[in-house]
């Protein structure tokens, strides 16, 4: 059902059981896929693409120019967002700053009230943003990822998955995989209540465990204990894997370190 108020292009692609409330807006081009549902005064601008059952709440603007000075608004780029995520009041994404590029959303995410992810930001899915979190351009934030409020996060660096950042946090390096980050880039171990509470094994706790120490307490490079890490061989689980690897790249060239 269409409001009356709404304003809805004729050349925006929406799914027949699509919800749009009073006064929100949409703009030639977008899509927004069936079950989804567009709240009062929100805005999906040219370009983005809504997956399945996704919901966007009021006065959220999904698709607008990047805070670029130099970016050019001629340029066609995009946002994309996946099926059965949630936007609450407020959000704000930005498209890409480069043609036929989109800002990425996952599946089954949460953005809170207020939370901005910047332009070229690409999230995986089940990834949590609470109240006021802020993502600067080019952000990587890894599937089960939870970013707390007031979260500030500096441009190209990146949130390993399963990671957890603690409110008010500035992060200006990259978070490991399955980390606990707080302060300013400090680290407080694994996130281990997330980790059993996916209900991965013993086992695999334990060398995620002993892949942080081996990166962490050995002292020297980050990058090349993990490389060492890996081509060990003593390492079998894609958790202690993707733990080491995520050193190994990344355009920062810093990580968070305990305090």
């Amino acid at each position: 059902m269409i409001h009356s108020s709404a304003q809805v292009h004729p050349n925006a692609q929406l799914a027949p059981d699509v919800a749009v409330g009073p006064f929100a807006i949409i703009e030639a081009g977008a899509q927004v896929g069936a079950g989804s549902v567009i709240a009062a005064h929100a805005i999906i601008k040219a370009g983005a693409s809504l997956g399945k059952q996704v919901r966007v709440d009021h006065f959220a603007v999904i698709g607008g120019d990047p805070q670029d000075l130099s970016f050019d608004r001629s340029v066609v780029s995009g946002v994309r967002i996946g099926d059965r995520t949630v936007l609450r009041e407020h959000v704000t994404v930005h498209r890409a700053t480069k043609a036929g590029v989109d800002t990425t959303i996952g599946a089954d995410g949460l953005l809170m009230a207020g939370a901005h992810v910047a332009h070229d930001c690409v999230l995986g899915d089940h990834v949590i943003l609470a109240n006021g979190c802020m993502l600067g351009g080019h952000v990587l934030v890894g599937d089960r990822a939870f970013i707390s409020g007031g979260v500030a996060v500096h441009r190209f660096c990146r949130s390993g998955g399963g990671s957890c950042t603690s409110g008010n946090a500035v992060m200006t390096e990259d978070v490991p995989p399955n980390a606990l980050a707080y302060g300013r880039n400090d680290c407080a171990g694994l996130n281990l209540i997330g980790l059993r509470g996916r209900g991965l094994p013993v086992e695999t706790i334990a060398e995620l465990k002993k892949a942080y120490h081996l990166v962490y307490t050995a002292g020297g490079n980050c990058a090349a204990l993990a490389q060492a890490g890996v081509t060990s061989g003593e390492f079998h689980s894609g958790e202690a894997l993707a733990f080491l690897n995520f050193f190994l790249g990344g355009k920062r060239g810093r990580f968070i370190q305990p305090a």
